[in-house]
């Protein structure tokens, strides 16, 4: 493909993607920071004006720049907008129609900025919206009117900041239901009772009310009995209980209505627990979670352990700090915690040791999150009670995150939870399989990520039916797994896809290349495990190609994930991946088009596989030279009986033969001046004639001329080439030579002549040497008649000659011949 074709169709290309600018601006700058999907990222940018994009804009990301207002026009002409991203500007001034344009918009973002009034136009024809984010704004009352009236599919909603005093009636008139609230006031000063409560129902509300906890537990007691119900998950913020003021919310509030309560940023003592624990005591609260706990006391909550918590399903706790950790009471004292729960995760709470005699207590566990901890392979058994019976009911244990390094203990250990089924051991220190491991016949999710194992062995259970082993240092596997319906292999050095015959019932393989990202349970109860082990990542492999080959073997395959490796763009390739993209296959590419990237060849590095167009010459080289070979072969074939036929490579060759004889004339001519000596003369005539026309000169010509005559006249000389071409000279040397050093040149003019071998065409066009200064020089003699139409039309020079020179024609008759004889005479000698 030409450089002017591949501009064209980049430009079409263009064209396609991005459209054209909805508008015109005169200090706006563009942003064509737009993907495939036409998701616009033009954040951090430093724009200081909202840019110009393409009006088929689905999406844009205008945060972390510098924009200070919004105008009526920047945001015209984008009618397609589906979400906006203000978040992090300087936004003070927004015109009342900005907005008016974006019909389909469902997501807007003008957190963090500084709008101290919020201006209901904004809102008025965003029928569609259905998230609005107004955190963390200069804005200390929501209007005077009603700012959400006509945002009746709003679904997420999020207000407050700094300055937010005030919430009244009527405020949030026009939002009927939402799935998600977020308030956050700290300042906050005067509520309206039944303000929030006009909202029902409630999915979940998080509440950040830390001064009013502090300053007037009954304004929080207010705002929560509007919100708390059995149907909404509840989650404050910056909480501090430390202090009886704070405590005595619980008291004053229905908090034995709940079933779903978070904390996150909580600080609370031994007294504040307590409370807490009487205030939810016999409630129906079955899922609490505490993200960011720091404790100021030594765990003396005994005062509680009557406390009926039978209904708590699920207990989390991350990033909990200890004040006091070498005097705070071990949880066996604190059994009524967790005697119940079915689901319970101590996250990144920097636990090196829970008892054995704790985990006999988890009779009902049967989730059990200890990741990101300080345990060893001495306190995991330790845990785990050395594989006596403990932990009956356990299905899902994630012990990621811990200073482990040896497989063949946690092999030994977890073959006595017999009702185990998954297993996440991810990002610790295994470097080594041994040959053999005992698992629990129950188990069927393994997740070994994020480790150093550089092979694997027979050790995997064969009852496997998910496996990870992304983000290590395999090569290569080789282990045979009947069972096993997902793979995962990302962050290895894989160079090809493993032998599908290993895996006759795998499903889902994914080979893709992207962030290291680390596969844990975190905050997830048991049912979400699954969710997060089904997505597909083969990581950072040095996998560069693939096709139909690769994947014969898998029988079943139905979910292939196979992006942002460093591919090789070859026809093959190109090809069969573009039509797994369009569904082409067996398999089902479960990643975006633009995870597959080229890498090589370099023209194309960085270019989506799905739109690489490859030329024939690059997909079918064979073919394309065959093909062209055989055109050239025509066409040459074809030129050169072309050029034959129009002569061409005769005046070429006479050309070529004119130019030596003329330079080698050239040559003589120099060192006669050089000698001062003029041309020697020594002939009247030089005869040009066919080699068969011969006997005509020998008889005829030569006697007439070259012997004495009747009428006493001096014979004439004649230089012809069979008798005086000196012998080994180059010929056209010789006929350049003779014609110099003749007076005249005559010409045997017949059928012969003009139809004679090529050696005689060189010889004749030579003679056109002599045309160039006139006609004088040339007699011509017709031995036959003929015109000048007889004459092949190359001889053109011959052509001229016979329609401006005069001829003499031998005559058929003897009594003729004498005056034939006395015009020849009279010719050669200028009479």
């Amino acid at each position: 493909m030409t450089f002017g074709a591949s501009c064209c169709c980049s430009l079409l290309l263009l064209s396609w993607a991005f459209g054209q600018t909805s508008i015109t601006g005169g200090d706006r700058s563009p942003c064509q920071r737009c993907d495939l999907q036409l998701s616009c990222d033009c954040s951090h940018s430093g724009f200081s004006h909202v840019p110009m994009v393409t009006d088929q804009a689905l999406r844009l990301d205008l945060s972390f720049n510098n924009i200070t207002t919004i105008t009526r026009d920047d945001l015209k002409g984008l009618s397609r907008l589906v979400a906006l991203d203000l978040h992090g500007n300087r936004l003070s001034s927004i015109h009342p129609s900005a907005f008016d344009s974006l019909w389909s918009l469902e997501e807007l973002d003008l957190s963090d900025n500084r709008l101290t009034v919020l201006d209901p136009r904004w809102f008025s024809e965003l029928g569609a919206l259905q998230q609005l984010n107004l955190l963390n704004n200069p804005y200390s009352r929501l209007g005077s009117s009603p700012l959400f009236e006509g945002l009746v599919r709003l679904r997420i909603l999020e207000f407050g900041g700094p300055v937010q005093e005030e919430l009244k009636t009527g405020d949030l008139k026009g939002v009927t239901q939402l799935d998600r609230l977020t308030v956050r006031a700290n300042n906050l000063i005067r509520y309206e009772r039944g303000t929030l409560a006009e909202i029902w129902p409630l999915g979940g509300v998080t509440l950040n009310l830390h001064r009013p906890f502090l300053t007037d537990p009954a304004l929080v007691s207010a705002v929560l009995n509007d919100v708390l119900s059995p149907e909404t998950h509840l989650t404050l913020e910056d909480v501090h209980l430390t202090s009886k003021i704070p405590a005595q919310v619980f008291r004053d509030t229905h908090i034995n209505r709940i079933r779903y309560m978070s904390f996150r940023n909580v600080t609370i003592s031994d007294e504040s627990v307590v409370d807490f624990l009487t205030a939810i005591n016999g409630s129906p609260l079955t899922s609490l979670s505490i993200d960011g706990l720091t404790v100021t006391g030594e765990g003396r909550w005994t005062r509680a352990n009557w406390t009926d918590l039978r209904s708590m399903d699920e207990f989390l706790v991350r990033n909990l700090v200890l004040q006091d950790v070498f005097t705070f009471f071990l949880i066996g004292n604190l059994y009524f915690l967790v005697q119940n729960q079915r689901k319970l995760s101590f996250i990144n709470s920097q636990l090196f040791l829970l008892s054995c005699y704790s985990t006999r207590l988890m009779k009902e566990v049967q989730y059990l999150d200890m990741s990101d901890n300080l345990l060893t392979d001495l306190t995991l058994g330790y845990m785990l009670c050395d594989g006596e019976e403990t932990l009956p009911e356990l299905r899902v244990l994630n012990i990621s995150g811990n200073n482990l390094k040896s497989l063949p203990t946690i092999s030994r250990l977890a073959a006595r939870l017999t009702k185990l089924t998954h297993l996440d051991i991810s990002r610790s220190g295994y470097s080594s399989m041994p040959p053999s491991c005992a698992w629990p016949a129950t188990l069927r999710h393994l997740n070994i990520s994020s480790a150093k194992l550089t092979t694997t062995t027979p050790c995997l259970s064969t009852s496997l039916e998910v496996l990870d082993l992304s983000n290590n240092d395999l090569r290569s596997f080789t282990v045979t797994l009947p069972l096993l319906r997902e793979l995962h292999l990302s962050g290895n050095k894989f160079l090809k896809f493993p032998d599908g015959r290993l895996f006759p019932n795998l499903q889902t393989l994914a080979i893709w290349v992207g962030n290291k990202s680390v596969l844990t349970l975190r905050l997830l109860p048991a049912s979400a495990f699954l969710n997060v082990w089904s997505r597909s990542s083969f990581q950072s492999n040095t996998l560069n190609l693939f096709g139909r080959s690769d994947l014969q073997s898998y029988r079943r395959l139905d979910k292939l994930q196979a992006g942002q490796n460093k591919f090789i763009c070859s026809c093959d390739f190109v090809g069969f991946l573009q039509s797994l993209l369009k569904g082409g296959g067996d398999a089902t590419l479960t990643d975006k088009e633009d995870s597959y990237r080229c890498d090589s060849p370099l023209y194309l590095q960085g270019e989506s596989v799905s739109t690489v167009h490859l030329s024939i010459l690059e997909c079918h080289q064979l073919l394309f030279v065959s093909v062209s070979c055989g055109v050239a072969l025509l066409l040459g074939s074809l030129l050169c009986v072309l050029l034959w036929r129009l002569h061409v490579f005769w005046y070429l060759k006479m050309i070529w033969a004119w130019l030596k004889a003329k330079r080698s004339s050239q040559q003589r001519q120099r060192r006669r001046n050089d000698e001062e000596s003029e041309a020697l003369i020594s002939f009247d005539a030089f005869v040009s004639y066919n080699d068969r026309d011969a006997s005509w000169v020998e008889n005829f010509l030569v006697p007439e001329l070259e012997e004495p005559s009747s009428d006493s006249l001096q014979p004439l000389t004649l230089c012809l080439h069979k008798r005086d071409f000196l012998p080994g000279r180059w010929i056209e040397d010789n006929i350049m030579s003779a014609i110099e050093r003749s007076r005249r040149t005559v010409f045997v003019l017949s059928e012969n002549f003009v139809r004679s071998a090529w050696c005689r065409y060189e010889l004749d066009f030579s003679h056109f040497h002599l045309f160039d200064a006139g006609g004088d020089a040339a007699i011509l003699i017709l031995l036959e008649p003929m015109t000048k139409d007889d004459v092949p039309k190359r001889f053109c020079k011959l052509r001229k000659l016979m329609s401006s020179t005069t001829y003499l024609e031998w005559p058929g008759e003897e009594a003729q011949r004498e005056e034939f004889w006395r015009s020849l005479r009279n010719a050669l000698r200028g009479e």
